[in-house]
């Protein structure tokens, strides 16, 4: 009884193989028919384009064919450093740290990592 039993399994297992192989190969044929008819359908409508000379190079760089010209880029201006602050701003705000500590907003750890970035920065 289990020879049968596995045979039979293996039996399927052939023929589930046999048909996916074969529905891969009818699939594989119509995506390539279907794509040789979408580039046939491209090529007609699409119209000629202008030829590489048509745009005149870049910052010394040959012309690229058939793109056009690239814009530069610009990085964003850099944010301006602060200026170095007087001794009367660092005094208001470590005031000001310190009512936020005593308010209960800031903990000691947040206060003191707060305080070193005001006197050292």
């Amino acid at each position: 009884m289990p020879g049968r039993l596995i045979r039979g399994v293996a039996r399927t297992a052939v023929v589930a193989g046999t048909a996916s192989a074969v529905a891969g190969r009818v699939n594989r044929r119509q995506q390539n028919k279907w794509a040789a008819q979408d580039q046939a359908a491209a090529a007609e409508a699409a119209p000629a384009a202008p030829p590489p000379a048509a745009y005149p190079p870049q910052q010394g760089y040959p012309p690229q064919q058939g793109y056009p010209p690239q814009q530069a880029y610009a990085p964003p201006p850099a944010p301006e450093a602060p200026e170095g602050g007087g001794m009367d701003d660092k005094l208001a705000q470590l005031k000001q740290l310190g009512e936020l500590r005593d308010a209960g907003v800031l903990t000691d750890a947040e206060f003191e990592a707060q305080k070193g970035k005001i006197l050292y920065a």
